[in-house]
C-alpha cells in the first residue's frame, strides 16, 4: 500500500476525510486521484454505512471500494476527548479536511473551523451539507434523493403526465462531491499564491439546482414552468431511448434534418423524409408521438450495438445504451485506463474505476480501498511521532479501533 508521495499536481498536499457515505468521500477520492495522500479516519463504533452494505466483511464491500482507492484508513474515535486530540494532531500536519457529518456534529465534538483554524492556522476546511452551514434550512440533513428533489432535478425526470421519477442516488452525490472538490484545488491554488487557508461551505442543494439554471432563467425571463417530457428534447426529434432485441436499447438524437434523412434511409422508409409530418424539426416535434413509435417498430428487432454502427456510418448520433457488463468489456476503457487493477489490502489484485482524465504528469494509482485501521501505524507512529507503546495503551482503552 502506497503511503509516500505518487507524483501528480497535488503530491505533497494531505487530506483529511471526516467523511461518511458517498458525496464526502468522493471529495477524497477525486484528489487522491490528483495525487494527494488522502487520509480516512474512522472507528468500529461508528462504521461508513458503505462498509456494511449488503455485504459480511467491512474490508470488501463494493460501495466502499468504489469511493475510497487509493487512500490510508486511521482508527480514530473521534467521539472521545483523546480521540479528537489525536485528530487535532493530525489536522495540524495536514492541507485540507473534508467533513460531511451531521449539521454541527463537528463542532459539538471540537472538530469544527475555528478549533481546526487555531492549530493549522492555513487550513482548507470544506464542509458539505444538504442546504450547507448558513440559513434558516442549514440543521436539516438528508441523501442523495432529497438533494436532486429540492434541487429541482427529480421534478424534470419522468415521462408527460406522469410523476417525477428521481435521479440515481450516484448522480447527486457524485455531483456534489465533484463541486466540492473543484472549490478545494482553487483553495489551495489561492493558498499557494497568499499563504491564506479557507473555510469552504458546499449546500448540495445548490449544486444540483446549478445544474438546471437554463429552466430558472426560463421561469424568470418568460413565466415558464418546465415539465416532465421524458426522453425528448426542444431542438432534436426524434430524441430518445428505443428497445430492441435481448433486452438492449438504443439511444438515437437527431439534431438535423440532413440527420433525419439519413435515419430513414437507414430505415429503408426515405419516404418518411418527405412525409408531411416529419419534413422539418418543427413536423417532427409536432407529431413526435408517431415518429417515436416508427422508430420503435424499426429498432425493435434489431441489435443495438449493428443497428448504432449503421447509423454513425451515415451520420447519425447513436449508440447502444451500455449496461455494466458492456462497461466492463469494453476496451476502450482498460485501453485508456479508465479501468485499471490495483492491488488491495491483502496484496490481490482487483479491478477499479480511475479517473476520467489523462494527464501528462498523473499522479500513479496503485491501491484499492484500504482495510480499516490498516495505516493506524504509519498515522500514529510516522505522522504523529507516538512510540510503539502508547499505540498499544490507545488500542487498548478502545480510542483506536
Amino acid at each position: 500500500m502506497t503511503v509516500h508521495a505518487r507524483g501528480g499536481p497535488l503530491q505533497g498536499v494531505r487530506v483529511v476525510e471526516l467523511t461518511k457515505v458517498w458525496a464526502g468521500p468522493y471529495v477524497g477520492k477525486l484528489l487522491a486521484f490528483l495525487g494527494a495522500q488522502v487520509i480516512r479516519v474512522e472507528s468500529e463504533s461508528s462504521l461508513d454505512v458503505t462498509r456494511t452494505y449488503g455485504v459480511a466483511d467491512i474490508n470488501d464491500a463494493p460501495g466502499f471500494q468504489a469511493v475510497n482507492p487509493q487512500k490510508l484508513s486511521v482508527q480514530i474515535d473521534m467521539k472521545t476527548g483523546k480521540g479528537v486530540g489525536l485528530i487535532l494532531d493530525l489536522l495540524a500536519r495536514s492541507d485540507v479536511v473534508i467533513e460531511n457529518l451531521r449539521p454541527g456534529a463537528v463542532r459539538r465534538l471540537g472538530l469544527g473551523y475555528d478549533t481546526v483554524k487555531s492549530v493549522k492556522p492555513d487550513i482548507i476546511y470544506a464542509s458539505m451539507g444538504m442546504y450547507g452551514n448558513e440559513g434558516p434550512l442549514s440543521y436539516q440533513t438528508g441523501y442523495a434523493p432529497c438533494f436532486a428533489a429540492l434541487g429541482g432535478l427529480s421534478a424534470l425526470v419522468g415521462y408527460e403526465g406522469g410523476p417525477p421519477a428521481g435521479m440515481n442516488v450516484r448522480y447527486a452525490d457524485a455531483t456534489f462531491g465533484a463541486a466540492t472538490a473543484y472549490a478545494t484545488v482553487v483553495a489551495l491554488v489561492h493558498r499557494r499564491r497568499t499563504g491564506v487557508g479557507q473555510y469552504i461551505d458546499v449546500s448540495a442543494v445548490e449544486t444540483m439546482s446549478s445544474m438546471i439554471g437554463d429552466t430558472i432563467m426560463d421561469f424568470a425571463l418568460n413565466g415558464a414552468v418546465p415539465e416532465c417530457d421524458g426522453n425528448r428534447h426542444p431542438d432534436m426529434a426524434p430524441h430518445g431511448a428505443y428497445a430492441c432485441r435481448d433486452g438492449d436499447w438504443i439511444s438515437i438524437a437527431v439534431g438535423c434534418d440532413k440527420a433525419w434523412r439519413a435515419l430513414t434511409e437507414a430505415m429503408a422508409q426515405p419516404g418518411l423524409a418527405e412525409d408531411p409530418r416529419f419534413r422539418t424539426l418543427a413536423d417532427r416535434k409536432a407529431n413526435e408521438s408517431a415518429l417515436d413509435r416508427l422508430v420503435s417498430q424499426w429498432t425493435a428487432g434489431g441489435d443495438a450495438r449493428e443497428l448504432a454502427g449503421e447509423l454513425q456510418e451515415r451520420g447519425v448520433a447513436a449508440a447502444k445504451s451500455l449496461n455494466s457488463l458492456d462497461l466492463v468489456a469494453d476496451q476502450q476503457f482498460w485501453e485508456s485506463g479508465f479501468f485499471r487493477h490495483v492491488s488491495d489490502h491483502a496484496g490481490q489484485s482487483r479491478p477499479i474505476v480511475g479517473p476520467p482524465w489523462r494527464m501528462s504528469r498523473q499522479a500513479s494509482i496503485t491501491d484499492a480501498a484500504p482495510r480499516l485501521g490498516q495505516h493506524n501505524a504509519y498515522v500514529l507512529g510516522e505522522l504523529l511521532g507516538l512510540s510503539e507503546e502508547e499505540q498499544r495503551q490507545l488500542a487498548a482503552a478502545g480510542i483506536t479501533r
